[in-house]
């Protein structure tokens, strides 16, 4: 199983890792794990679609961490969340194309066990008692530095991924992720 690491890549945080999440129906996830090619160009349309419309979380169907992702992994990895969020579940396809390692994807049972789980836990409650220089120590990505407001960078995007998971989880959705 491939997975990106937590701490530091080894590739040149120039160049940029984002975290990408698609919300499929169930019958759309067979489909994508049947056919990957057609899930890449599925996800790649409603992501370009939402480009030019830029819907809130709560209303899109897919949403990005961008380089927040190592930060929001450690923050949750450290108040032992039940499902991975960020790395996904099970892959369905070769990395080859997707970008960075192959996708995954969470079922309807992990994503409202997600969205039970994030629902009453506030970004306060996830940065309590970390420093800067933790997310430093564990060389997150993408280098994040010892500045006091370090932490604060993550917040947005933390809100809008606990409003994307709760959407997703009151339509029971499945969700596809992956790093580009």
């Amino acid at each position: 199983m491939l997975l990106l690491p937590v701490c530091a890549p080894a590739w040149s945080p120039a160049m940029g890792i984002n975290g990408e999440y698609l919300r499929v129906t169930s019958a759309e996830l067979d489909r994508a794990i049947q056919d990957p090619d057609w899930a890449l160009d599925f996800a790649e349309e409603i992501r370009d679609a939402e480009k030019e419309s830029e819907p809130a979380p709560a209303e899109a169907r897919h949403f990005s961490t961008y380089k927040t992702w190592g930060m929001l992994h450690f923050l949750l990895e450290r108040a032992d969340f039940p499902v991975d969020i960020i790395y996904g579940g099970e892959p369905f396809a070769e990395d080859e194309d997707w970008g960075y390692g192959p996708p995954r994807y969470l079922r309807p049972e992990q994503i409202r066990l997600a969205a039970q789980t994030l629902r009453p836990t506030p970004y306060d409650q996830l940065i309590d008692g970390v420093d800067p220089a933790d997310l430093t120590k564990a060389k997150v990505y993408p280098f994040v530095r010892d500045d006091p407001g370090a932490l604060e960078w993550g917040r947005p995007w933390y809100d809008g991924l606990v409003q994307f998971f709760e959407t997703a989880a009151a339509a029971d959705d499945a969700m596809l992720v992956w790093f580009v």
